[in-house]
């Protein structure tokens, strides 16, 4: 399929439960009409996935991924999902290398690499996070530490599965902070990430590729931020929880 339009994910994290995931989503439906020209995506926790998928029944455009998954297809991982029970589960997207999971859990680049490929591996698409830190990005570094991450995330991958993947940039210091890069610093490093891209797959592969935006992103900055050449779509985190605001969010980016 060709995902190159406005890309709008939720990442709801650890909010919203199955109770409060069918409130949101009625109230959700009811502010969003359904559109073919955008792609939506909602990553409640897996708890709630099932309760999302059936309380949207009928609503074919609101596709569901998880936050997170192991490599390994089975085994004794207490707690974790695998991809190929996230897909028996109906997710289409599964996050990988999100800041959280990097920078809270511990996730190693190349945990991030295996978990890239496990989830191209069941046909499902992985959304690689990468982005720096603060002290990264005085330093100096925002360029080694983001070229690092796309090309170590994708090195499980074939040139066919990397034509699959959606990129999103996560300055880590942007995150639940109320700070948000300026479009034009968004830009900059997704014109970066378009260039590797085009390195691996040539520029007809590349430009298909989304590569959206993540770190405070609210209805207020929505706008200014899609209208950057390179910036394709958002990955939300806490204005996703609040149907009117995300609402808002997906209605924008008229390309």
């Amino acid at each position: 399929m060709t995902l190159r339009k406005p890309f709008f994910g939720g990442n709801w994290k650890m909010h919203h439960g199955p109770s409060a995931t069918r409130t949101f989503v009625r109230e959700f439906m009811a502010e969003y009409p359904p559109r073919e020209d955008r792609t939506v995506v909602f990553f409640p926790a897996a708890i709630s996935l099932a309760e999302f998928r059936a309380t949207a029944a009928g609503r074919a455009d609101l596709l569901t991924g998880l936050q997170d998954v192991h490599w390994e297809s089975a085994g004794a991982f207490t707690g974790s999902i695998s991809a190929a029970m996230a897909r028996d589960a109906g997710a289409s997207f599964i996050l990988a290398g999100h800041s959280e999971r990097r920078h809270v859990f511990g996730d190693s680049d190349d945990d991030v690499a295996r978990k890239v490929a496990a989830i191209a591996a069941e046909g499902l698409v992985p959304i690689l996070c990468v982005g720096e830190k603060l002290e990264q990005r005085d330093a100096g570094d925002v360029e080694t530490v983001v070229e690092r991450q796309v090309q170590e995330g994708l090195s499980r991958l074939e040139p066919g599965q990397i034509a699959d993947v959606v990129i999103a940039y996560e300055p880590v210091w942007a995150i639940g902070t109320g700070r948000t890069a300026s479009a034009e610093d968004a830009d900059e490093v997704h014109r970066l990430i378009r260039g590797l891209l085009i390195e691996a797959l040539g520029e007809g592969g590349a430009r298909r590729i989304p590569i959206i935006y993540g770190g405070s992103v609210k209805p207020g900055n929505i706008d200014e931020l899609l209208a950057a050449p390179d910036i394709d779509g958002a990955l939300v985190g806490g204005a996703s929880l609040v149907p009117a605001d995300f609402a808002r969010i997906c209605l924008s980016g008229q390309r």
